[in-house]
């Protein structure tokens, strides 16, 4: 009798072993799949042709961290003032200071207001992110020049579009009863606050598709596929005939 269970559990133990090794498998061969396809959607621009403004009133920038591609605005132009926006004693903790540009992000409020340092939080935390809708978040970060430890990509576009842009930016914001943005927290980085922002951060909407949409709402060429920052800065070309 003993023997018989003892028998038992070696098969049921080893029916599962072979179930576990079967998704296991096919879960590979799903990412290999699916791979190739994403590698041709990030390559693929979303317009092609030459896609030349007749004219360029003003730049914009998108910089990149090697995980997300983050919008940077001039704080203050002649087509939009942020500071009618952001009151100076938002943007940070530091006593208010006029930076010259700011830095917008959109992402998963977890990974953005406390980025895991060891790699298994990375990896929990990241699974968690992309297949468990979670909150998002609005970074905003001050900058006195461009900054240089992040690669930098600047496009022109019109007074049009830049605008498109700002009323994009802004409709991420999440307000309050009384329309009134919702700060939450300062961050490490004594320049940067937080945001509550609109809708949930998912392998549907991350942080580096939140970019592109905000690229394509000013009319700048994007990849089909923008899940990581790489393809973004790609695509990012000088978007008027006069130079700048």
């Amino acid at each position: 009798m003993l023997a018989f269970r003892i028998f038992l559990f070696c098969l049921t133990n080893f029916a599962s072993v072979r179930k576990i090794r079967k998704i296991f498998r096919n879960l590979l061969v799903l990412v290999v799949s699916i791979f190739p396809l994403l590698l041709i959607a990030s390559l693929t621009p979303r317009k092609w042709g030459n896609n030349f403004h007749s004219t360029c009133e003003c730049q914009i920038c998108v910089t990149n961290s090697g995980f997300h591609a983050d919008l940077l605005l001039p704080r203050q132009n002649h087509i939009f003032d942020w500071q009618n926006y952001f009151p100076k004693q938002e943007i940070g903790i530091d006593t208010p200071v006029p930076y010259k540009y700011l830095g917008f992000g959109w992402g998963d409020r977890t990974f953005f207001m406390n980025p895991p340092k060891r790699i298994e939080l990375v990896v929990s935390r990241g699974f968690k992110a992309l297949f468990l809708p979670t909150p998002s978040v609005m970074r905003v970060q001050g900058h006195f020049s461009i900054p240089q430890d992040k690669e930098v990509k600047c496009v022109g576009v019109s007074r049009s579009d830049y605008l498109k842009l700002v009323e994009f930016i802004q409709d991420s914001f999440q307000l309050d009863n009384q329309g009134r943005k919702v700060l939450i927290s300062y961050g490490r980085q004594p320049q940067t606050s937080f945001y509550a922002a609109k809708g949930s951060y998912s392998v549907l909407k991350t942080s580096n598709s939140w970019t592109a949409s905000g690229l394509g709402s000013a009319n700048v060429n994007t990849p089909l596929w923008a899940g990581l920052s790489s393809p973004i800065m790609f695509h990012l070309k000088r978007g008027c005939q006069n130079n700048w």
